[in-house]
């Protein structure tokens, strides 16, 4: 197994705070990686350190074969990052955007032009090519700043909650976006707060609560951890009233019910028992049992975390 981002011991404190807490990761090369963790958790910061934008306080990290300490313009040359905002110039069109970077980043007039239309096409917009980027939905936006970080193709393309703020369907076009650019090879590490994402991209998933890893692995073994079915309580309208996790025995399941059954005598008539497999979610609320401490760096510097 070839390993695309190794992080040992990451530390970082801002004022005094600890952001990060002896984080170790191992990314494998081809993959898709989902870090997941409430507001404050530390997902930027680690993005930032392995990214170079931040130097660690502590630990060792290599992303792609390149130290992030000693060789930080080494990572920067097999990486791309797009951040929680679209980086477009919104004056000029899809088309401008993607020629000048390409142009920027060293290719010929021709050659830009060439992977500006290739990429037009991979993302879904060659009909909006020659419109300004002002005028684009929130969701061609966010392709847009995909495509703008292949410019240059990547060995490992980071993104920092890139479908925040979309509607349901554009966040789905760009999660099929993203799919297939790990399929064409590149590693791909994610950070996000809809658990539906990272149950449908991630090949790996790591928890990150208070500035340490809570849990890691796959989305099938995390919701292992959970325990058995989920029983719900619903109401006549199909809301969750409440529910219950079990530990999958009959015993379990019957406890489940029978305390239910008492909440809902005193509930709406015709609130209903349904079970279902345990989520995400589940594993979410179990393992981060209190929100993050607010004194993060989004709160001590003023960005997002």
């Amino acid at each position: 197994m070839t390993i695309a981002i190794e992080a040992r011991g990451i530390a970082k404190r801002f004022r005094g705070v600890e952001v990060l807490q002896d984080l170790h990761l191992a990314v494998e090369a081809g993959s898709v990686f989902g870090l997941l963790g409430p507001n404050g958790a530390g997902k930027t910061t680690t993005i930032d350190i392995l990214t170079t934008l931040l130097r660690p306080d502590a630990g060792t990290a290599t992303v792609a074969g390149a130290d992030v300490r000693r060789d930080p313009d080494g990572v920067r040359s097999r990486i791309s990052l797009t951040g929680q905002s679209a980086a477009v110039d919104e004056v000029l069109t899809g088309r401008e955007n993607l020629v000048m970077l390409a142009r920027l980043s060293g290719l010929g007039r021709r050659a830009a032009r060439a992977r500006a239309e290739e990429l037009l096409e991979r993302f879904d917009l060659a009909e909006a090519a020659a419109r300004r980027v002002a005028a684009y939905s929130g969701g061609m936006r966010r392709r847009l700043d995909l495509a703008l970080s292949l410019v240059v193709p990547a060995h490992v393309i980071f993104l920092d909650e890139p479908t925040t703020g979309l509607d349901t369907r554009s966040r789905q076009e760009l999660w099929h976006v993203i799919r297939e650019v790990a399929d064409a090879g590149a590693t791909v590490f994610l950070t996000t707060q809809y658990l539906e994402e990272a149950d449908r991209l991630a090949d790996r998933i790591a928890v990150l609560d208070r500035g340490r890893i809570a849990a890691e692995g796959t989305a099938p073994e995390l919701k292992a951890r959970v325990g058995g079915e989920v029983v719900e309580l619903l109401g006549p309208d199909g809301e969750v009233l409440a529910e219950r996790p079990t530990d999958g025995t009959v015993h379990g399941l019957r406890a489940a019910v029978d305390e239910l059954d008492r909440i809902a005598a005193s509930s709406a008539e015709g609130a209903r028992v349904a079970i279902r497999r345990p989520s995400l979610d589940d594993v979410f609320l179990a393992i981060t049992s209190r929100p993050a401490a607010p004194a993060h760096r989004a709160d001590l510097i003023g960005t997002k975390g």
